[in-house]
């Protein structure tokens, strides 16, 4: 069988205010939804000039447009200027395996969290599993947060999927838009919660590799459009 032909590169997201101040909501929605703790996420959108993305250590509520950092797609971040996320070596790395995501979202969901800590995938236990890309949400090795080894961890299992939770860290998700990606966020960790849940009182009875892509099928349409963004 051949193996299935990478997407088509994904057009870059446009430098203007608009998109900034997108990024910006984006980490202040995901806070105010109980889906990451301070400045613990970071979110980063491919542009023409290479990748912009959230500096480090700023309080989300401190950010304007101005404040989000620009940095090369595959090269160090200039000596001098503002600081990037710390996290920027796997948001590079995501940018240039994933060339179709334009938009990588990473954060500390409590539910994601757990299964993190317990080095658990999420398995086929809902539907819901193929809005990630495949038949499950892998799980990425530990490394240290920023390391080059944690960026080639997470680029070798996001070959082909949307999302993974990362060992004893987070989780991080792909979109084609920035309001895509935070689609994405919130059903990986309405997921994992009912993964966690499943075992009270039993366990996760799995769907099939058939059921799985069938699914796969009838998601290529689901969830926000590619062609909409929100700001708030």
């Amino acid at each position: 069988m051949s193996p299935t032909p990478a997407p088509p590169p994904a057009a870059p997201l446009p430098d203007t205010t608009e998109t900034r101040q997108a990024l910006i909501d984006a980490c202040l929605w995901m806070n105010a939804r109980h889906l990451n703790q301070g400045t613990s996420g970071n979110i980063s959108a491919r542009i023409a000039e290479g990748i912009l993305i959230t500096p480090s250590g700023v309080p989300y509520e401190e950010l304007t447009p101005e404040a989000m950092v620009t940095i090369p797609l595959a090269d160090l971040p200039p000596a001098s200027g503002p600081k990037p996320s710390s996290e920027w070596p796997f948001h590079q790395g995501m940018h240039q395996a994933r060339p179709d995501m334009p938009v990588v979202l990473h954060a500390h969901p409590p539910y994601c969290s757990v299964l993190a800590v317990q080095r658990r995938a999420i398995p086929p236990c809902h539907y819901m599993i193929a809005a990630f890309g495949g038949h499950d949400v892998p799980l990425a090795d530990y490394a240290l947060f920023g390391s080059p080894e944690l960026c080639a961890n997470m680029a070798e299992i996001m070959a082909d999927r949307h999302a993974c939770l990362m060992a004893n860290h987070g989780a991080t998700v792909l979109g084609e838009t920035i309001e895509k990606a935070r689609w994405r966020l919130e059903e990986l960790e309405t997921l994992a919660r009912t993964y966690l849940f499943s075992s009270i009182g039993g366990a996760a009875q799995l769907l099939s590799e058939a059921e799985i892509a069938e699914v796969l099928v009838a998601f290529q349409s689901y969830g926000p459009s590619n062609d909409t963004e929100t700001a708030s």
